[in-house]
């Protein structure tokens, strides 16, 4: 019955933010000239809109999970994303309870958990 689901998420400069998902990995399909569909399968991607509301933005916030956490943020660390993008931050992996992640803020501070459970 279902088929995917998709978030949007908003970018205070939206050709830096598609060029940190494309360097993330991230495909993009062009929908418009205000938003995009990032995706790295048809039922795993999330769409990038040309629209930036402070406090939508600061609160938004989104859930990745891997198989292999570690070989993950090495891969990640591997594109120097912190070096590149001015407001990237890169944090190291975090154990829980309920499993382990790290955290990712895009150029505009949207936090992505990335994470696998136990």
């Amino acid at each position: 019955m279902y088929k995917s689901i998709r978030t949007f998420i908003g970018a205070k400069n939206f050709k830096e933010s598609s060029s940190f998902y494309k360097d993330l990995g991230f495909s993009e399909l062009i929908v418009s000239e205000n938003m995009s569909f990032f995706n790295v399968d048809e039922k795993l991607g999330f769409y990038l809109q040309k629209a930036f509301v402070k406090d939508w933005v600061d609160n938004s916030m989104l859930f990745l999970e891997v198989e292999d956490i570690e070989s993950y943020l090495s891969e990640i660390k591997n594109k120097n994303l912190t070096q590149k993008y001015k407001k990237v931050r890169l944090s190291e992996i975090v154990d829980n309870d309920w499993g382990r992640e790290f955290f990712l803020h895009d150029p505009s501070g949207i936090l992505w958990h990335i994470g696998c459970f136990y």
